[in-house]
């Protein structure tokens, strides 16, 4: 079943990075109707967005299994057009996405960064761009060219200081195409939150190709998530946020559970042999730990481990080995 949208009171929607993360919250707005376009990275379209244009983005969720029709544009003037940006690139992607769409945002465009880590909505800002955050808890991805699958949750958090009505207005969107949302008054201490529930599961699925439910039922892997958590919220607490660790931890192990077979956006990363987000994730708590004087041996190991097999997937390194 191919669905195609009413855009009758809804915003035009640019999804920037329609990865797994921006096309499943991108492919939802536009099932309920919005107008959506998939934004590649310029002037290439990708095999994902050569197949999305084709065939329509498939969406396999735990409820339905459908195709949505959406536009594709690989030029970032198509964000002029906008009333609703979900900047979804990868972390270490945001400075030269931000660039790339900053001169195209107008007064009328919320931005909305759905990404990882506690440091990208500063990015943006330095872009001058004044995003929107939102804390995003699913497990989606691109399973083959054109095709998300959806194996848990898929709720938002969304805040910034200064602009509850937009805010709001955000929420509403979301909520109205069946994507929990929830308004936040703390925002920077909800992506403290996610960078903690994140850093404890990510690197460690990665190293070892384990779901997210394996690596929390064997005993000791889930003991270096516990490791892991403890620096984190010694170096959250440092930086004026309060976390109970063992409330970190039990979010942690219910997350885990929640999405079973599912594995994390590193190990995926790791696996496809593309750059990964730890600098984001274990590297921002090894850094500020080290700024703060805390130290955070686990959280730097997990960073190194995961950089070095990073550095073993280039091309180049590949060659030499051969």
């Amino acid at each position: 079943m191919t669905r195609r949208h009413n855009s009758t009171q809804w915003p035009h929607v640019v999804v920037v990075g329609p990865g797994g993360v921006g096309a499943y919250f991108g492919g939802m707005l536009a099932r309920a109707g919005a107008p959506v376009t998939m934004l590649g990275r310029s002037g290439r379209r990708s095999l994902h967005l050569q197949a999305i244009e084709r065939d329509g983005l498939r969406l396999e969720t735990l409820g339905f299994d459908e195709r949505i029709r959406v536009e594709v544009a690989t030029t970032a003037s198509v964000v002029e057009r906008a009333e609703l940006v979900l900047f979804c690139v990868k972390s270490p992607d945001t400075p030269e996405a931000a660039l790339a769409i900053a001169p195209h945002v107008t007064d009328r465009t919320t931005v909305v960064a759905l990404q990882n880590g506690i440091e990208n909505p500063e990015l943006l800002r330095q872009a001058g761009i004044d995003p929107i955050a939102a804390v995003v808890y699913v497990a989606a991805s691109v399973e083959s060219p054109g095709v998300v699958t959806h194996r848990g949750r898929g709720d938002l958090i969304v805040g910034h200081p200064n602009r509850r009505a937009e805010v709001e207005r955000v929420a509403a969107w979301f909520k109205r195409a069946g994507v929990p949302c929830q308004v936040s008054e703390q925002i920077e201490r909800e992506l403290w939150c996610k960078l903690l529930l994140n850093s404890m599961t990510n690197a460690v699925s990665a190293l070892t190709d384990a779901s997210y439910g394996a690596l929390a039922a064997f005993e000791p892997t889930w003991q270096i998530a516990i490791d892991v958590a403890r620096e984190g919220v010694a170096v959250a607490r440092a930086s004026g946020h309060d976390f109970d660790q063992q409330v970190i931890i039990r979010r942690g192990l219910e997350i885990c559970r929640s999405v079973g077979q599912a594995t994390s956006s590193t190990q995926q990363d790791v696996a496809r042999q593309r750059p990964t987000e730890i600098d984001a994730l274990n590297g921002v708590i090894a850094r500020r730990g080290t700024d703060l004087g805390i130290e955070t041996p686990i959280n730097t190991l997990l960073w190194a481990l995961v950089k070095l097999r990073e550095r073993e997937n280039r091309p180049e390194h590949q060659k030499h080995r051969g």
